[in-house]
């Protein structure tokens, strides 16, 4: 599905001087994966995923999409922010379909498909609500929706749930993985916390402090579906403990 060669990304300052972000970044994705990207702060994680986005120029190497060279922002490409930036003058269902009267798809198929996935996230009844009406849980159930109205093949999560509290983030977490399974979408998850990132996953990429560069690829051999008991297996808290333990000289990452 995805296939990055030799990736890096150099910002330059206005004064001249130069931040190498990402360096000689290597990566396969398969065809219907779920990734998790972890790493400390500042290690390079929002760059890849913009670079992916088509947001940012990268400045070596070479990134294919379903064989294509991808080269500037892609309809194969859904992307999930930190925060749902909802219109607050719109409904949940006016929201979700922003994206496809920007790029001009059928509205009578876009509305049709915006109803599919409002009935998959668990917003039947909350269609012509608006954002304040909403908690945070739910509005980031509409950002979902709103990435998927294109039906796009991959989707990008930049830290969706890192706002909302602990139990809320949990319930999220469950939410997610069950309209990964229902969409049969590749998903990347950039995230902060471990648990999260081994819960989720098929496999775990693992990033070091800048310049980001990837030190460790965790395959998740955890059974699917995952309840939120599967915290307390020893396997998953070998995988969590594995990832920590790349942090203990050189960073740290929140829990």
């Amino acid at each position: 599905m995805l296939s990055i060669s030799g990736l890096s990304k150099t910002y330059e300052a206005r004064g001249g001087g130069k931040t190498l972000a990402l360096t000689e970044l290597d990566l396969m994705v398969r065809r219907s994966e779920f990734i998790s990207v972890v790493g400390p702060s500042g290690c390079g994680k929002s760059t890849l995923l913009k670079i992916l986005a088509g947001i940012l120029p990268r400045s070596t190497g070479e990134i294919e999409l379903a064989g294509e060279l991808l080269t500037g922002p892609s309809r194969h490409i859904g992307l999930v922010f930190q925060a749902p930036l909802l219109l607050p003058w719109l409904t949940v269902k006016e929201n979700i379909l922003v994206p496809a009267k920007i790029q001009r798809l059928d509205l009578v198929a876009a509305a049709k498909r915006a109803d599919e996935l409002i009935e998959m996230v668990g917003l039947g009844a909350f269609a012509r609500s608006y954002p304040k009406e909403l908690s945070g849980g739910m509005q980031q159930r509409v950002g979902i929706c709103r990435a998927l109205i294109h039906d796009p093949d991959f989707l990008l999560m930049d830290e969706p749930f890192g706002a909302l509290d602990a139990m809320t983030r949990e319930t999220m977490n469950a939410e997610l993985q069950r309209i990964w399974s229902l969409s049969g979408k590749t998903v990347m998850l950039i995230t902060h916390s471990i648990p999260e990132a081994v819960y989720l996953a098929d496999r775990v990429i693992v990033m070091t402090p800048r310049p980001g560069r990837i030190v460790d690829d965790i395959a998740i051999d955890l059974p699917r579906p995952r309840d939120l008991a599967m915290h307390s297996n020893p396997q998953f808290g070998e995988y969590v403990m594995r990832i920590r333990r790349h942090f203990n000289s050189e960073g740290s990452l929140d829990a």
